[in-house]
């Protein structure tokens, strides 16, 4: 008997693809919900997860189209979709994304160091200040650059199934405001709706481990159980979407 190929679930993400509710872990950690994803769709599944801690959709983007790897590799062979960008996106800011990207670049490393930890002193107090007015990204931008990524997926792969997931509740003291939750979660809904795309509601995934402590004491990163849920609900997703294993 011939062996049962192997198939690939493309992940665009960010930290919460790969980091636990004690620490960033392993991709190949089974109890991520990538692989809890991979799974539950069949024994021969396998994610292929692209993520940076930080990362927009903008920047999910730029991985697609100038990271030879995936355009190489990662999207030709991809059998299924997930979009896990857009958590960061609706948190507010500080600062515009530029600067805040900038304190990488100052020199020399002990001014940049004191350049970063003054802004995470600052940032809090800033967006209480401001009310969390200023996205990290407007929802305009996140909604384009996730069309562009289904566009480009779609043509090389027509018909893939694609899920995205909604925003992450959240409760961290870095980011102190819940100004743009809900309205980002409805923008997810009519953006899925629009590109005929599965949609994965976190809120009651992720906000019991919140609530019970489970989670991240940084108040961002998930418990193993909400990894679990988000893991399972994509698989449902994808299936819904024309995944056939």
């Amino acid at each position: 008997m011939s062996p049962v190929p192997q198939r690939f679930v493309l992940v665009f993400g960010d930290s919460l693809t790969f980091h636990g509710p004690e620490q960033p872990e392993r991709l190949d950690d089974p109890r991520l919900y990538p692989n809890v994803m991979a799974a539950a769709l069949g024994d021969n599944v396998e994610a292929d997860v692209v993520a940076r801690l930080g990362w927009t959709a903008r920047d999910a983007w730029w991985a697609a189209t100038k990271d030879p790897r995936v355009w190489t590799y990662c999207i030709p062979r991809a059998d299924a979709l997930v979009l896990g960008v857009g958590q960061m996106d609706h948190l507010p800011a500080a600062l515009p994304t530029y600067l805040r990207e900038g304190i990488a670049y100052v020199r020399p490393g002990a001014l940049r160091r004191q350049v970063r930890r003054a802004y995470q002193v600052a940032s809090p107090y800033v967006i209480r200040v401001t009310g969390g007015r200023v996205r990290q990204l407007p929802q305009a931008a996140t909604d384009q650059y996730l069309s562009r990524i289904v566009q480009g997926v779609r043509h090389y792969r027509p018909g893939i199934p694609i899920a995205l997931l909604g925003p992450s509740p959240h409760a961290a003291g870095a980011y102190p405001s819940q100004r743009h939750h809900g309205p980002a979660v409805a923008a997810g809904r009519r953006w899925a709706r629009r590109e005929g795309v599965g949609f994965v509601d976190l809120d009651p995934i992720v906000q019991p481990g919140i609530d019970s402590g489970e989670g991240n004491p940084d108040g961002m990163h998930w418990s193993w159980g909400a990894h679990r849920g988000v893991g399972e609900a994509l698989a449902a997703a994808l299936r819904d979407q024309g995944w056939a294993g």
